[in-house]
């Protein structure tokens, strides 16, 4: 492996690590079919009014992250709470991957780098830009990483048969949400970012480096502005968190 003036660059294709997810996490019986579920709220309401089954808990030093099951439209669908920030989330991802789930939407909300975007609005993230550390551990040095295509295009399906209004943008993954600074927020706009998060970049290149489908609806949130910033009291739109769900399980079925 060619040593980098900065060890971030020094991607090793290796396709097998020290800490392999398969010889760690058992298999079981899983749907192939999972939602990534940013809202706690979102899931303490599915329990309580859906039959659940819990099939499986990853570990943590933050405790337990439980593999759930619910019947949808007929089908096995799981989910589950993936945690805040990019490493903590591919470690989820990779476990359920492990674990037998092939096929994946996450549905989450974002910071919006353009005020006109009212809160609720969605966006589908098409590529994401790596600020951020985990996707350079699943991918060579690149400034952007593209969504998967079939995702995508199940997203999109599912959004225009409902009628939905929806924007396809680029995002700004970052891992640091108090140093988002008015230059870097300027910049990523002007390059064409509407939205900023936390893990859309690691969960793209996570998903191709293992070869599974991923896609990922948001909604809009706080205004992420150089002028100031609002938070427009965006985590508590209750439906509109709800009826994401269920848009993203509409959609991981039709993968």
């Amino acid at each position: 492996m060619k040593t980098e003036a900065f060890p971030i660059l020094e991607f090793d294709p290796t396709p097998e690590a020290i800490l392999e997810p398969a010889k760690l996490v058992d298999a079981c019986d899983v749907p192939e079919h999972c939602v990534i579920c940013f809202f706690a709220d979102v899931i303490q309401w599915l329990t309580e009014n859906y039959h659940t089954k819990v099939l499986a808990h990853s570990k943590s030093e933050m405790g337990l992250h439980p593999l759930y099951e619910i019947n949808h439209a007929g089908k096995r669908l799981a989910f589950f709470h993936p945690g805040i920030g990019a490493p903590l989330a591919v470690a989820l991802l990779e476990e359920m991957i492990a674990r037998g789930c092939q096929k994946f939407i996450a549905c989450g909300g974002c910071g919006v780098l353009d005020q006109e975007i009212v809160v609720g609005h969605i966006l589908v993230p098409v590529s994401a830009i790596r600020d951020e550390g985990t996707s350079y551990h699943y991918m060579p040095l690149s400034r952007e990483v593209q969504a998967d295509p079939y995702a995508l295009q199940a997203i999109e399906s599912v959004l225009s048969r409902h009628g939905i209004d929806y924007l396809k943008t680029k995002t700004w993954t970052t891992d640091a949400i108090y140093r988002e600074t008015p230059r870097k927020a300027a910049t990523y706009l002007a390059e064409g970012c509407l939205a900023v998060e936390m893990e859309s970049a690691a969960f793209f290149a996570a998903a191709q480096f293992r070869k599974v489908h991923f896609g990922q609806i948001l909604y809009g949130g706080d205004a992420v502005i150089p002028e100031a910033w609002d938070g427009r009291q965006w985590t508590s739109r209750d439906e509109i968190r709800r009826h994401l769900f269920l848009l993203a399980a509409e959609a991981v079925l039709e993968i």
